[in-house]
């Protein structure tokens, strides 16, 4: 799964992907800095693993990830091609979520490509060059449903309607993910068409040091813009994670979020946002070799959540024994959990839950 940062040039897209990864992305004062798309696994903080690790001990531990991509800035008339438009459109179609970071911090010394600071002027851009591409991928698939329509063919008559109406909310500004429609509608002649403004969406908050607890008036701005869209908002002081990803150890980290009065590095809710922006959750298996997070989309069967380890598991599925996080991590061992008869055996239709641990049986 891929969550791509976007936004405007200069308002820390690459300076944000370098402190959730490993990678060391471009990152300087001048439109562009990004061209190619730099792409970066991330692990999810889970303290749950780590508990898990203390009480089992194990060979190695495996986390979950989320893989992060860091796309080049976009500006005025990208959907046209301006700018690097093209390439950062189709970068971002192939993404499942966006990571959209706005500029809410001044400061004279780094360049603003629209000459002032203005998230909400910056959101508007970017999302009028993605509607106008959707727009243009909807009017394309008019083309092609007009002629069955003609024909008298029922179900192109109903996906024209829908298409229509589509295309009128869009030519109103407005973005896919907050148009109101029924759930099979959507289902069947929405999602097909990968549309990018139907991406679920984070809004970061790029602010200064003193505003990374409780923001400022521009925060307030986006808050406002955002409140009826089906998003989140997150706020980051993206320098301020720069300077934290540069210590050396954990010790001197925890200092540092102390004296900001913070309990954890922003980096690491972001990506926790992320990851459940992509609806996504984790279950765990536990044993001497390995303790391992495995991701599952939230609403998954016991079998498809054993296909993730191997397709041979989910052909065979025959039961899963499962513990409850909260259960192993109050008993201390599956052994006591055994004991004290709260491992459970769930069948094919069993929905996982976050946190499960989990032990698959199965026969090819």
């Amino acid at each position: 799964m891929k969550a791509g940062i976007v936004g405007l040039p200069n308002v820390g897209k690459s300076t944000l992907f370098n402190c959730l990864s490993n990678a060391k992305a471009q990152s300087a004062n001048f439109p562009f800095c990004t061209i190619e798309p730099n792409i970066g696994v991330v692990n999810v903080p889970d303290a749950r693993l780590e508990k898990l690790e203390s009480l089992v001990n194990p060979d190695r531990v495996l986390p979950a990830t989320v893989e992060i991509v860091d796309i080049a800035g976009l500006v005025k008339g990208a959907s046209k091609g301006e700018g690097l438009g093209n390439q950062f459109l189709a970068n971002i179609r192939e993404t499942d979520a966006i990571l959209h970071v706005l500029r809410c911090f001044d400061n004279d010394n780094i360049v603003h490509v629209d000459a002032s600071v203005d998230p909400v002027r910056d959101k508007e851009t970017i999302d009028i060059e993605l509607q106008l591409k959707d727009l243009e991928t909807v009017e394309k698939k008019l083309e092609k449903v007009n002629r069955a329509a003609r024909t008298g063919n029922k179900e192109a008559i109903k996906e024209k309607t829908i298409l229509d109406f589509l295309k009128t909310e869009l030519e109103a500004s407005k973005n896919v993910r907050s148009i109101q429609m029924k759930e099979e509608d959507r289902e069947a002649f929405i999602k097909p068409l990968q549309l990018i403004t139907d991406k679920p969406v984070l809004y970061v908050c790029n602010v200064e040091e003193r505003a990374a607890k409780s923001g400022n008036a521009h925060v307030d701005r986006v808050k406002e813009l955002v409140k009826d869209e089906q998003a989140g908002l997150l706020i980051l002081a993206v320098s301020v994670e720069a300077d934290i990803n540069e210590l050396e150890t954990f010790e001197e980290r925890q200092l540092f979020l102390e004296d900001l009065g913070l309990e954890e590095a922003g980096a690491a809710k972001l990506i926790r946002n992320a990851y459940a922006l992509l609806n996504q959750q984790t279950y765990f298996t536990a044993g001497e070799k390995e303790v391992r997070a495995w991701t599952v989309p939230i609403g998954a069967t016991a079998p498809q959540a054993a296909g993730v380890i191997h397709t041979d598991f989910e052909k065979g599925f025959i039961r899963a024994e499962v513990i409850s996080y909260s259960d192993y991590e109050h008993f201390g061992s599956e052994a006591k959990v055994k004991e004290a008869g709260k491992m459970r055996v769930e069948g094919k239709e069993y929905i996982v839950k976050d946190g499960d641990v989990m032990h698959f049986r199965f026969n090819v």
